[in-house]
């Protein structure tokens, strides 16, 4: 009994630790499941962006599971970000066609903090922004997505794995590409 206490304490001080969740199954062995941690960190599960596109359509981040996923914050009144999209649309004609190590092919989720929808389709139109996923809820700095993830200043870009998992942030130019190299089989 006190061994069995003990390994609880034990168990107990290594979630608090680490974030890992401990569970005791009917048999008295202890299993220690790890725990993905949603969050805007390296490493966190990021958070579902559910927002509306141009058209008032609902998209969801979560439905690009699977892809290699770049979630780039922009707006259309915002002269770096319009000079950073020339970079996002390169990588998107590189990496659209490619074949990657575990995932499904890649994918731009653009979160717009405009506040006018003829200016962001302007913007979208202008910039050769040919990818489907544009959403934005047109509150500008009081956007959801941009509280969710922190986002202070723009551009500002997370880059997903498969799993939805934050594996580089705040990526701009040649960086960009290499990050996303990382998880490229072949180019075709």
């Amino acid at each position: 009994m006190i061994l069995k206490s003990s390994l609880t304490a034990v168990g107990l001080a290594v979630i608090t630790v680490t974030g890992f969740v401990g569970t005791i199954s009917s048999s008295d062995s202890t299993e220690v499941v790890a725990e993905t941690r949603i969050g805007t960190n390296v490493g966190d599960e990021a958070p579902d962006i559910v927002m509306n596109n141009p058209e008032g359509e609902q998209l969801k981040l979560s439905d690009l599971r699977g892809k290699i996923v770049l979630v780039d914050f922009w707006a259309s009144w915002c002269g770096p970000c319009r000079r950073e999209n020339a970079n996002v649309v390169k990588a998107y004609d590189k990496y659209k066609k490619a074949k990657f190590k575990k995932a499904d092919g890649f994918e731009i989720f653009s979160v717009s903090l405009d506040s006018k929808v003829d200016s962001w389709k302007a913007a979208i139109a202008k910039d050769g922004l040919k990818w489907d996923y544009h959403v934005s809820d047109l509150k500008k700095w009081q956007n959801e997505a941009a509280g969710m993830y922190g986002v202070s200043s723009i551009p500002m870009s997370f880059l997903l794995d498969e799993n939805g998992v934050i594996v580089a942030k705040d990526l701009r130019g040649f960086d960009l590409h290499l990050h996303i190299d990382k998880h490229v089989k072949s180019l075709r």
